[in-house]
This record gives C-alpha cells, structure tokens and sequence, in this order.
C-alpha cells in the first residue's frame, strides 16, 4: 500500500487535500501519471494547504455567492474568443473546448469558472456567436454568449 494526497477530485477515493492510501499498482500506474495525486511525505502537508485554498477560491460557497457570479457573468455580455479558422468557410481548425472558454472569460475580466461546470449545446466548431451555459448552483444556472472570432 501507498500513501498519496489527491490533486483533484477522485470519484469513489476522495477530494482535493485528502491523504489516501491505495494499493501500489493503483497509485504508480494511474494516480500518479495522470497528475491526480502525489506521494505523502513530509514536505507535502504544505502542498495540500496550497491545493485545498486553490478549490476553495474556485468554489462557490453558497447560493447568494452564486448568484453574484451569475450578475458578474451577465455583465460581462458577449465574451470575445479568437481561434484559428480557415479565411474563407469560418470553420475552425479543431473545437474550442471549456477550457477555452474559462480562459476567455477569466481574460475578460469575468470570474474564474469551474470547466467541469460548463454546459456546451455541442462542440463549437465554427465562428461567431454561441450560447454558453454555466451550472453555479444546484438552483442558478448562467447564461452568456461567446463570440468566437477568427484569428491568423
């Protein structure tokens, strides 16, 4: 058995900070290659101390939180996104992906979202305006527009 600390949530072992043990071929082959865990040692109680202030910043804490989110998201109107596309058809070289989105909407002054937390009609594969949805809350959900612009 091995002893670890979760990065990122663990469906079935645990959250962010939590000190596990699991069985070694669990923690060197899965856990530890994909960045969800490191090993426990002495040094690493200051890590989760790091790890569990970065979910707390990226949490919503409750439902007025939420809903402050909500306004700050809505304000922000249509949030501007560049990718490449080809000059002609507006179609995309790939798709932008939630990761994207946070990314722009953090740029445009807006709060920093969860990506897991995003809700994408499909994948968005061409330029212009797309709707986005965002699950804050058990009970708020927002909406807001990307506008995805062809870059070089």
């Amino acid at each position: 058995m091995m002893k670890l600390i979760l990065t990122t949530d663990v469906s079935g072992l645990g959250g962010p900070g939590d000190a596990v043990e699991v069985k070694d071929g669990y923690g060197r082959n899965y856990l530890l290659p994909k960045g969800y865990a490191i090993v426990a040692t002495k040094g690493a109680e200051k890590q989760v101390q790091v790890i569990r202030r970065a979910q707390e910043a990226s949490r919503i804490r409750d439902l007025d939180h939420a809903k402050e989110v909500k306004g700050a998201l809505t304000a922000l109107g249509s949030v501007p996104l560049a990718a490449k596309a080809a000059s002609n058809s507006g179609k995309l070289f790939g798709s932008i992906t939630t990761a994207d989105i946070v990314a722009a909407v953090k740029a445009a002054g807006g709060p920093v979202l969860d990506k897991r937390a995003i809700d994408l009609a499909g994948h968005i594969k061409t330029v212009g305006k797309h709707s986005v949805n965002v699950r804050l809350h058990p009970d708020v959900t927002a909406a807001f527009t990307v506008e995805v612009n062809a870059a070089g």
